[in-house]
């Protein structure tokens, strides 16, 4: 299993790049960051600074989406990062939600999400590709290389991702729920006829490591508040029953209301209707061996990477404790 860290891109920038030095150190393989200009500063600035501060990390956004740039912009930043530092990029992508919901703006249809995820691979890997109805290609591209993982979900994302995605983001680390929405990519994968088994499947959620079960809660409470809201549109579309686990929708039923001024912030005030066992179901809290304990079964449903939501009170202390000690025994 490889090891991520997703950063929010807040103020200094360059601590942001010393941190992903530190988990790099600590043997994380891939540094991610939120996308999410209006919230927190431009990550495709910050990438260069991490990739020439560090030696073989990878480096992407978790998530982009396909409606704050145009998605030739999207790929030549990441040609011309992999260009410059050796094809070290990956991009994370979903319909988008903080990034557009702050513009005033609803996010992206899955027709488009798909239609991006292929142009922006095929672009950077110097390929031609039809866009707005012109064929297209980085002629400056050679031996260019990028995976594009999807971020879902509801059915019709789940199956998008399958039939285009290089690898599939769940941002929550329930082992129940991860079954169910990993086979629905794999099926969707079959069905288009491509190799379900070269899928990569990424599981993203907070990580705190200690005792103080109570602390930790209230540190990564804001995480269910996020992904509340992606369930809150998954329930209007299909309803609240038949279509996706209830263990995903059920405790969104005291939700009234989200302020995306603090999105992904602990203590975020708008997230009170999350219980602590979907806390605890959601994200990885306790001691090294519930960690330990949590991460094996996810390792034994095929997830590949788990990547840590670094948004708390303990940020150095959990690189170090995955460095020292759950990194390696995995």
């Amino acid at each position: 299993m490889d090891f991520g860290v997703v950063f929010q891109c807040d103020p200094p920038a360059s601590a942001v790049v010393e941190l992903a030095q530190q988990a790099e150190r600590a043997g994380f393989s891939h540094v991610w960051t939120f996308d999410s200009h209006l919230l927190w500063q431009e990550p495709f600035v910050i990438y260069p600074q991490i990739l020439a501060a560090t030696r073989n990390v990878i480096v992407g956004p978790m998530v982009t989406n396909p409606g704050t740039r145009d998605w030739t912009v999207i790929a030549s930043q990441f040609a011309t990062l992999n260009e410059l530092f050796g094809n070290r990029t990956i991009c994370g992508i979903g319909r988008g939600d903080s990034a557009l919901r702050t513009l005033g703006a609803k996010p992206g249809t899955i027709a488009e999400l798909k239609q991006c995820v292929e142009v922006v691979r095929e672009l950077a890997c110097g390929r031609t590709v039809e866009y707005r109805g012109q064929q297209l290609k980085f002629a400056w591209v050679e031996n260019g290389a990028l995976e594009v993982w999807v971020a879902a979900y509801g059915p019709k994302a789940l199956a998008a991702t399958g039939q285009v995605g290089d690898g599939y983001i769940l941002q929550l680390a329930d082992p129940d729920i991860a079954a169910w929405m990993i086979s629905a990519v794999r099926s969707a994968a079959e069905e288009a006829g491509r190799d379900p088994a070269a899928i990569k499947f990424c599981v993203a959620a907070p990580a705190y490591v200690g005792d103080d079960l109570a602390h930790q809660r209230d540190q990564t409470r804001w995480f269910g508040g996020m992904v509340g809201n992606h369930v809150a549109d998954i329930v209007a579309r299909y309803g609240a029953s038949g279509t996706v686990p209830p263990a995903l929708t059920d405790y969104i039923k005291g939700r009234e209301g989200y302020d995306y001024a603090e999105h992904g912030r602990a203590g975020n005030t708008h997230t009170s209707f999350v219980p602590d066992e979907v806390v605890d179901r959601f994200c990885l809290l306790g001691p090294v061996e519930n960690h330990l304990a949590r991460l094996r079964e996810l390792q034994a449903l095929g997830v590949d990477q788990f990547a840590v939501y670094l948004q708390h009170d303990a940020k150095q202390e959990t690189l170090e404790a995955y460095g020292r000690d759950i990194i390696p025994a995995l």
